[in-house]
């Protein structure tokens, strides 16, 4: 396709890529607050229903950075479609679901869809005229942080106006439409990475990606000292190992490793950790803390779509910050708005330590929480995309997005076990298990805006291939620096 029509049809291709990415992360968290209610519809325990969680972040957790490879090496548009199949065809096996195995082999297939965020980044990167490239990245990556959150806000409506089943039928209408219109409208990039899948690597990466969330995931449940947790976060560490190993040998890595160890890349990749923790143990926790019934000494005993409702400035503001993050960028430079970003989140969970007891302070700590959060993760996903040559732009952004998933599972299985600490059989948590909760997400917030100061003001790009083969190469200014020969961090 030739560079004035891929320019003509931009827009097009950024409402398609825009809907992709929206509807990919509502099914992060629809079934967040209804997961009783599935319990319930399926007739299974609350120990099995959890696994409609568990088994998508597995999913996603191996597939996103494999999608973004495979769309760095045949084509983002090609695996944009597969993903976009992928989340359709999960989403409608999960509406038709009559057991729980079904449903979460549905989930399993719906985590495929996880390369929807990485090959989007790496399309704008190829596709789009170098001053919108900014802007794009950071309304995708707002659309991805608010869509989570409002997933939480819309699930209780549809589940009282319709059922649960609608949570994943509503989904699997908008992809299908939108996969279809990938096809007609998103053009395929010439940008490629020949080569081929290091099996090994990919194997060894699933295997520790498994043991890890399967670890902590399951944690709170077994106990964080049984020999099944502290045996799978073992396992998780060796073969990890193991992996780094056989990539850094491998000529066609899955991720290379040494991009990994670029400055501006893993400093960004522990920001994105820490903010996992806090953004997804927030969202799981509040709704819970919220709808606790007075009797309990706190909480306010509102329903399932009331304290969604609550949470919806959070999502509002995230999207709203996210858009304004790329002016914002261009203004002050990338780093400084991911710094702002993170230190604006730690006011939000110091803010939920201290003020809980009034809805009113809820909301606006949601306000502040979608302020930073929206700005961070539109900062960081700049910052990735433009500190890696064009043909790793899949993998790389899918690590990022990979490690924010890891840190949402750690988040929420840490938070589990603080919350629920001395709980016993069907009674309520004590308001001092979440005290201590939001104090220690204030904490991984603070690492989150230590790490940020780290993240280099100036990023260099480089590229194994020719220079031709790197459209916007002038990208690296979107970081706030310069862009020049190699990356020598």
């Amino acid at each position: 396709m030739a560079a004035g029509e891929v320019r003509t049809h931009y827009r097009v291709t950024f409402a398609v890529l825009a809907g992709a990415v929206a509807a990919y992360a509502l099914l992060q968290s629809l079934v967040i607050p209804v997961l009783p209610t599935i319990q319930s519809g399926l007739h299974t325990t609350q120990n099995s229903v959890t696994w409609v969680l568990t088994a998508y972040l597995l999913s996603a957790s191996i597939f996103t950075p494999i999608m973004g490879r495979l769309g760095d090496m045949f084509g983002k548009k090609r695996l944009l479609v597969v993903a976009l199949v992928a989340l359709t065809v999960g989403s409608v096996l999960a509406a038709l679901a009559g057991s729980i195995m079904v449903m979460i082999v549905a989930r399993v297939i719906q985590g495929v869809g996880g390369g929807v965020l990485p090959l989007s980044f790496g399309i704008i990167r190829d596709e789009f005229p170098s001053e919108k490239v900014g802007g794009a990245v950071g309304v995708i990556a707002a659309l991805a942080a608010a869509g989570a959150g409002l997933g939480i806000v819309l699930a209780g409506p549809i589940v009282k106006a319709l059922n649960y089943h609608w949570l994943f039928w509503i989904p699997a209408l908008a992809l299908a439409a939108v996969g279809l219109l990938a096809v007609v409208v998103v053009p395929e990039s010439a940008v490629r990475t020949p080569g081929r899948i290091s099996w090994p690597g990919t194997i060894l990466l699933s295997g520790w990606l498994v043991a890890l969330i399967l670890g902590i995931s399951e944690a709170p449940t077994w106990g964080w000292g049984s020999a099944a947790v502290v045996g799978l976060i073992a396992l998780a560490a060796v073969l990890c190992v193991a992996w780094v190993v056989v990539e850094s040998r491998s000529t066609h890595p899955l991720i290379d490793m040494k991009m990994m160890r670029l400055k501006a890349v893993w400093t960004t990749n522990l920001v994105a950790l820490l903010l996992g923790v806090g953004m997804y143990a927030s969202f799981a926790f509040l709704p819970e803390f919220l709808q606790t019934p007075t009797s309990a000494g706190y909480g306010f005993g509102v329903s399932i779509t009331v304290s969604g409702l609550i949470l919806l400035p959070a999502s509002i503001a995230m999207f709203g910050f996210g858009v304004a993050s790329g002016p914002f960028s261009k203004r002050y430079g990338t780093k400084a708005v991911l710094v702002a970003g993170t230190v604006i989140g730690v006011m939000n969970f110091l803010l939920l330590t201290v003020a809980h007891a009034a809805i009113w302070q809820i909301i606006i700590a949601m306000f502040i929480q979608g302020t930073g959060f929206g700005l961070a993760f539109a900062a960081m996903s700049s910052l990735v995309v433009a500190a890696v040559p064009s043909e790793q732009t899949g993998v790389a952004s899918g690590m990022n997005a990979n490690i924010r998933t890891i840190g949402g599972a750690i988040g929420a299985a840490v938070m589990s076990s603080i919350v629920t600490a001395g709980v016993h059989h069907g009674s309520l948590p004590a308001e001092s298990g979440y005290t201590r909760g939001f104090a220690l997400l204030t904490v991984a917030a603070a690492g989150a805006a230590i790490a940020a100061t780290l993240v280099p003001s100036t990023l260099r790009a480089r590229s194994a291939s020719s220079k031709d083969t790197m459209p916007h190469a002038e990208l690296g200014l979107l970081a706030g620096g310069t862009l020049a020969g190699d990356q020598s961090e």
